[in-house]
């Protein structure tokens, strides 16, 4: 089965809030990613509100129609917004406030009994839980501990060494997709995944369910246009 494109919005909302207006239109953007072949939408609010916001997600609830994912540190306020408007999946993310980006999984070993619980709180709500996670496969282990349904594997080391030598690049990730497998965790992937390593890591990393992509992307659809560039990621998948 070939790996979804879950579309990651983030950026899209950034430039629509530089300028305090509705351009461009968020709900309509998400739609016409689906329309033209994503297989699911991201988004990640943060507590600066610098890109999705949460007043953004009952509205993307209410038209997704595809898989909305919902990543975020699981502070309280953010556990609220998400049991009450139940995405298909929240991704947990360890990211402190005020951080620029996603750039490492989670420290299994401190944070497992914190993850367990919330963890079991939002697949009473019927929510799939994701872990973002480093490509390590004592983590995978640790994550299959906290009950969760997925990992999401950090790619942005991949993505950084890709270009030097592919093959020592990819080798972690080859092997937690196989240890992912052996424990029956679900395996998705993100993070600086783009046209020219998407392809080179689909090849070699087995069971990868969903790939969640957003800068690349957005920035590749400057030259392409978003219909054409969707079309271009899943051709890689």
């Amino acid at each position: 089965m070939a790996t979804k494109l879950s579309v990651n919005i983030n950026k899209v909302a950034l430039i629509r809030n530089s300028r305090g207006s509705n351009l461009p239109d968020l709900r309509q953007f998400a739609m016409d990613c689906e329309r033209f072949g994503a297989e699911g939408i991201t988004v990640h609010p943060r507590p600066d509100q610098r890109h999705v916001r949460y007043d953004d997600i009952p509205i993307l609830k209410e038209v997704v129609t595809t898989e909305l994912n919902i990543e975020g540190y699981p502070s309280e306020t953010f556990l609220e917004m998400v049991l009450e408007h139940q995405p298909h999946q929240c991704t947990l993310v360890p990211d402190p406030p005020g951080v620029l980006t996603s750039s490492e999984g989670w420290d299994l070993v401190k944070s497992k009994d914190f993850l367990s619980e919330v963890v079991g709180r939002l697949q009473e709500r019927s929510i799939r839980v994701s872990l973002f996670v480093d490509p390590n496969s004592d983590q995978l282990s640790r994550a299959r501990d906290t009950g969760t349904d997925r990992v999401e594997l950090y790619t942005g080391t991949y993505a950084n060494e890709y270009p030097l030598d592919p093959h020592k690049a990819i080798q972690s990730y080859t092997e937690c997709g196989r240890r992912a497998a052996e424990l029956g965790l679900g395996l998705n992937a993100g993070h600086d995944l783009n046209l020219t390593n998407l392809k080179y890591f689909s090849e070699h990393v087995e069971g990868v369910l969903e790939v969640s992509i957003g800068h690349a992307l957005v920035t590749d659809a400057l030259y392409y246009g978003i219909g054409n560039v969707i079309g271009m990621y899943k051709a890689l998948l």
